[in-house]
C-alpha cells in the first residue's frame, strides 16, 4: 500500500482556533481519520489513554502546560509520530530537548506548505514504525512458538521418559505426518500431559 493510500489517526493538541482551522484543512478525512482536537495537555492525556493515535500534533504552549513532556511521552508510545509546533524564539532550545526522543519540531509561524511537508515526514516515519512493529511481532510469535515447543518437549521427557533429541524428533515427525505446525503438535501434547 502506498503512502497516498494509507490512513492515519490524528490527535491535535491546540488551544488556538486559528491553528486548528489551518490544520483541519490540511487533514482530509479520506486520509486522516479519526481526527480529534483537544485544547489542553490534560485532555490530550485522556484522549491518548483511550486511543492509540498514529499522529499527534502539539501546538505549544497550551493553557495547562508547555506540552513538551507530553510530546516526548506520546512519541515513546508504540507507533506514534509527534509534531511539536513551537515559537521561533524557543525552537532551538526545545528541539535540543525533544529531537533525541524522535519528536519532530517546526518553528511558528509556519506556512501551510511546510506543514504539508511535515505531514509527509510523519507518514514516512509512521510507515517505518509499522514495518518495525511487524518484525517485532514476528519475532515475538517465533519466541512464543519456541517456548510452547520446549514446554511440550519437557512434558514428553517427564511423562514418556524420552530424551531431548527423541522429544524433538517426535514433535517434528508428528507435525510432518499430520501436515500441521510444530506449535499445534506441542499445544496438543500440553493439553494431554499438563
Amino acid at each position: 500500500m502506498s503512502l497516498k493510500e494509507q490512513g492515519y489517526s490524528v490527535l491535535v493538541v491546540s488551544a488556538s482556533e486559528t491553528i486548528n482551522n489551518a490544520i483541519s484543512v490540511l487533514l482530509p478525512e479520506s486520509k486522516y481519520s479519526p481526527i480529534r482536537f483537544v485544547s489542553s495537555v490534560s485532555a490530550a492525556k485522556r484522549a491518548f489513554a483511550e486511543f492509540a493515535f498514529d499522529f499527534v500534533i502539539v501546538n505549544a504552549p497550551l493553557p495547562d502546560d508547555m506540552g513538551v513532556r507530553f510530546a516526548i511521552d506520546a512519541c515513546s508510545a508504540k507507533g506514534t509520530v509527534v509534531l511539536l509546533l513551537v515559537r521561533a524564539d524557543l525552537h532551538d532550545e526545545i528541539y535540543d530537548k525533544v529531537a533525541e526522543h524522535g519528536v519532530f519540531t517546526l518553528a511558528k509561524p509556519t506556512a501551510k506548505p511546510t506543514i504539508i511537508i511535515a505531514l509527509g515526514w510523519m507518514s514516512s516515519a509512521r510507515e517505518r514504525l509499522r514495518r518495525s512493529e511487524k518484525k517485532t511481532l514476528s519475532i515475538e510469535e517465533k519466541m512464543e512458538e519456541i517456548r510452547i515447543v520446549n514446554k511440550a518437549k519437557w512434558l514428553l521427557i517427564r511423562e514418556l521418559k524420552m530424551d531431548e533429541p527423541q522429544a524433538h524428533r517426535y514433535i517434528e515427525k508428528q507435525a510432518m505426518d499430520r501436515c500441521v505446525t510444530r506449535r499445534e503438535i506441542a499445544e496438543d501434547i500440553i493439553k494431554i500431559y499438563h
